[in-house]
């Protein structure tokens, strides 16, 4: 069931090759290619002409990793897809009446070719049976059993199917994402330990001329479980340190691809030259060696540009980050129904925090903190107060013991603090009044989070674009570490957000915020 840790297919990568002895390790630029002859007979040969025998059994263990990937996740789907609809038609049995597992099963057994078919071509069509390196997450897997459901039902409709409810639909939905997500999740996480644990790591090397290599790196290596094994960069001698290995300038490429066993080289700079990109893929393909390209942030904004036809240079518009049109309709609707929902389902523990925030402290139950919503209006943002009522007057005294960065105001023991108010503050659920604010209009569940005014005071005009939408009870800045991230990455996600936006993201960001809130990182 094991697979590799990336989509190169290079020979290399099946084992790791034994540590250098500290004399023959290269941490200082080299410029081999002056110093040494070159051969032009064993560089210029290309790989892909001929195949020794070990090499094609290499392969074929490649071939064998990859077959064994395409087993198991449409195992895994069907799995998960079966399951989701049997408990949600079990449910539905154990709300009307005794439970007849049997008849349950008889009916998943009736819906089941059909819901897997679609989702089996939705998955291969969104890339999600794709090798692990380029494989999506769970925003495509909701967003594609969204699909599923919603052609499901038109295929039923249109066949003059008569249902007493459409519960059917948007319950296995439910549960078909829950079920889906955790088994590729369990399926992730347990072939990332085994890989590891083989030895099957790619030897990636970093081509660029700048800062971007730097964070790169870190981005590269930082996951626990990283199939990444980073042997270095090639770059200009004028770079700054970035604390990774220097292997020298570019023209030393060939044979630091050679003497690094590399199985990938990634381009991370976005300013690289366009000639020299094609020279670099051109030898890298000759060795057999895959190329990458780590994203800038044009190509981030080029991902939803639309194509102006009728041009004589052919141009893309990007357009604001803004939600109208159906978007807003869609996001409207998924907020007022989510919203309604989440205050029923929710409604004893808010009862709860009423009486235990009424019976412990002075002072009003919920507070209304002024921030800024949509087109940077000021709006009143609710929550349940988890402070003394003179927390206001003393927020200029604690302004020294600020633990967050550029306009974040955080302190993990901030003194004006209740005792109910410090559970509520690490749990987030003095946030969750502001489910009237999203039925009022003033927010939405998921989007960048409104700040105080001492907080929008002190924002770069850069940061404003933000409020270009309306603002969330949750976002990426909650399940993307919260606060121990800088201030302006936090700006950053919410960007990433308004251009990448999708009702599957949406739903994809409400689940991740459960764990995120019940693991507590970085709340305080």
């Amino acid at each position: 069931m094991g697979e590799r840790a990336s989509g190169t297919s290079s020979p290399s990568a099946t084992r790791v090759p034994p540590p250098r002895p500290p004399s023959q390790r290269i941490t200082q630029p080299r410029r081999v290619a002056a110093a040494l002859p070159r051969a032009p007979e064993q560089h210029d040969r290309d790989i892909r002409r001929v195949r020794p025998p070990m090499l094609s059994f290499l392969l074929r263990a490649t071939t064998l990793r990859r077959v064994g990937r395409l087993v198991v996740l449409p195992a895994l789907d069907f799995a998960g897809v079966a399951l989701g609809i049997f408990t949600a038609l079990v449910l539905k049995e154990a709300v009307n009446g005794p439970v007849l597992a049997h008849r349950a099963l008889n009916s998943t057994e009736s819906f089941l070719p059909f819901a897997y078919l679609l989702t089996a071509l939705l998955f291969a069509r969104s890339g999600l049976y794709a090798e692990r390196g380029v494989r999506p997450g769970l925003s495509r897997i909701v967003g594609s059993l969204f699909q599923v459901a919603f052609v499901a039902l038109i295929f039923a409709v249109v066949n003059g199917e008569h249902f007493s409810s459409y519960y059917l639909f948007y319950g296995s939905l439910a549960f078909a994402i829950f079920y889906v997500s955790s088994l590729r999740a369990l399926y992730d996480r347990f072939t990332a330990i085994v890989l590891h644990a083989a030895g099957y790591r790619r030897r990636t090397l970093l081509v660029g001329r700048g800062k971007h290599i730097g964070d790169v790196g870190q981005a590269l290596t930082g996951e626990a479980h990283s199939p990444v094994e980073l042997v270095g960069f090639l770059a200009p001698a004028a770079i700054p340190d970035n604390g990774l290995a220097r292997l020298g300038a570019l023209g030393d490429l060939d044979e630091v691809l050679g003497s690094e066993r590399v199985d990938e080289v990634i381009i991370a700079d976005p300013d690289f030259p366009q000639d020299a990109a094609v020279d670099l893929v051109d030898r890298c393909h000759r060795r057999g060696v895959g190329v990458r390209l780590a994203p800038s942030t044009m190509e981030i904004l080029i991902h939803h540009a639309e194509f102006v036809p009728g041009q004589s240079v052919p141009l893309f518009e990007l357009r604001p980050p803004v939600f109208e049109g159906i978007d807003f309709a869609l996001k409207r609707t998924f907020d007022i129904i989510g919203a309604s929902l989440l205050l029923i389902v929710l409604s004893p523990i808010l009862l709860t925090i009423v009486l235990a925030v009424r019976l412990t402290s002075r002072g009003p139950i919920v507070f209304r903190s002024m921030r800024r919503g949509i087109g940077q209006r000021p709006f009143a943002c609710l929550k349940f107060r988890t402070m003394h009522t003179d927390a206001e007057e003393r927020q200029a005294d604690l302004e020294e013991l600020n633990e967050a960065s550029g306009a974040l105001f955080k302190i993990r023991h901030d003194p004006r603090l209740t005792r109910v108010g410090r559970i509520l503050r690490r749990f987030s659920l003095d946030e969750l009044p502001q489910l009237v604010n999203v039925l009022r209009g003033d927010m939405s569940l998921v989007g960048p989070r409104p700040l105080p005014e001492r907080d929008y005071a002190m924002l770069d005009d850069w940061h404003r674009k933000r409020y270009l939408v309306l603002p969330g009870i949750t976002g990426l800045w909650q399940v993307s570490g919260r606060s121990e991230l800088d201030f302006d990455d936090l700006v950053h996600l919410d960007f990433l957000y308004l251009e990448r936006w999708s009702l599957a993201l949406d739903l994809t960001i409400l689940l991740k915020t459960v764990p995120a809130v019940l693991m507590r990182r970085g709340a305080y």
